[in-house]
């Protein structure tokens, strides 16, 4: 378990002992991510490769004999927030807003599944949230998988995120993809995951970017992101209505070749959402062959290209984002890119591990010129998946 991972299980024991006078059944924690390369092609049955943070989110939970949810939250001040208690058997999309839709909503998936015990939860991480790095997902796998333990239902890791896939998508709101509920749950220490959405089929890729003096620095920009705006639902329904008009099952059935043609046949504002579906797919396939042969520095001129899809034909980036990823590859970056479902939230970039500080120092500074707030930065290391903590 690694020094972050301990941190936050025992917060969230020892949060929960302070509230509830004993200890709790179990800890369950879950990390955000990073996805290295492959933005908005989960939902289009495209690629992805993402892996985990070493940020996690822990929910220390006990059963309850009268079925009903209650969860709470610890703050970093030490503070806590409580939701509303509400029984499992009342709960449906719309009961129940804010964050506590979340944990909510899982509790919602999970009873069609047969889970309908209440459960006493408290929260801690820290995962930032806002920050386009799953913090949201964090909470719902580490709760998914609390309430499966307290029922003893054994784990399907796959099934499982499909299940929080739908309390995002029918109890939140919020119309995301398989990407970060799959990362979540299935990313290994070490490795990036290669993941073939359409098929469920994913490989373990071995990724150690310090080996060859080299960091994926991520630079949270401080701007808001929420996937529940309507920006995101406006392009995954533009990505829809694409694949109908060119009479594919979706976007991933659209190859490099076939590009050109397809675009031709679509009103002139699908294109570009098209455009950058298809050449991102390819962008992670050769993300992936780059790794297979250990060469981490040429994912840089990926991460670049990926970036400018993302700004230029998904219209997702901010100010923000383009400012964090030109500081850094003024500094010396190989690459940088936007993470995330856009419109704020963090990039991450490839930098040559004695580039660091002056990378950091470019982008607060720049930041610094515009008035607007100092970005978080911080290496990010591929660490362990969802599990068990306690």
């Amino acid at each position: 378990m690694s020094p972050g991972r301990d941190d936050q299980a025992r917060r969230a024991a020892d949060a929960f002992a302070r509230l509830h006078g004993g200890a709790p059944r179990g800890v369950w924690s879950a990390p955000g991510r990073v996805n290295l390369i492959g933005e908005h092609t989960d939902y289009n049955d495209g690629f992805v490769l993402p892996f985990a943070l070493p940020h996690r989110t822990a929910v220390a939970a006990s059963p309850r004999a009268d079925g009903v949810l209650a969860v709470s939250t610890l703050g970093d001040d030490g503070e806590f927030r409580h939701a509303d208690p509400v029984a499992v058997a009342d709960l449906e999309p719309g009961r129940v807003g804010g964050w506590a839709a979340y944990p909510a909503g899982v509790a919602w998936a999970l009873r069609a599944q047969g889970v309908t015990g209440g459960a006493d939860l408290v929260v801690a991480g820290d995962v930032p949230a806002g920050a386009g790095l799953s913090s949201s997902h964090a909470l719902e796998c580490a709760v998914a998988l609390a309430l499966l333990g307290l029922a003893d239902v054994p784990e399907d890791r796959p099934e499982i995120a499909r299940w929080v896939q739908r309390a995002e998508n029918d109890f939140v709101g919020a119309p995301t993809g398989l990407l970060d509920q799959t990362a979540s749950l299935l990313c290994t220490e070490a490795h990036v995951l290669f993941l073939d959405v359409r098929s469920g089929k994913s490989e373990q890729v071995p990724f150690d970017a310090a080996a060859q003096g080299l960091e994926v620095l991520v630079i949270d920009t401080r701007a808001s992101h929420s996937n529940t705006d309507g920006g995101y639902a406006a392009r995954r329904a533009g990505c829809e209505r694409a694949a109908a008009l060119l009479g594919v099952p979706a976007l991933r059935d659209v190859t490099g070749g076939e590009l050109p043609g397809a675009l031709a046949r679509l009103p002139a504002e699908l294109g570009p959402l098209v455009r950058h579906v298809v050449t991102e797919n390819e962008r992670v396939l050769r993300a992936v062959d780059a790794l297979r042969a250990g060469a981490v520095a040429d994912l840089g001129p990926l991460l670049l290209a990926s970036h400018e899809s993302l700004r230029d034909d998904y219209r997702v980036s901010c100010p923000e984002l383009d400012v964090a990823v030109g500081s850094a590859l003024a500094e010396g970056a190989l690459g940088a890119r936007m993470v995330g479902g856009g419109f704020g939230g963090s990039a991450i970039a490839l930098v040559p591990v004695d580039r660091h500080d002056a990378v950091v120092r470019r982008v607060r500074s720049t930041y610094a010129e515009r008035g607007w707030p100092t970005p978080r930065t911080f290496p990010a290391v591929p660490s362990a998946g969802a599990g068990r903590d306690a």
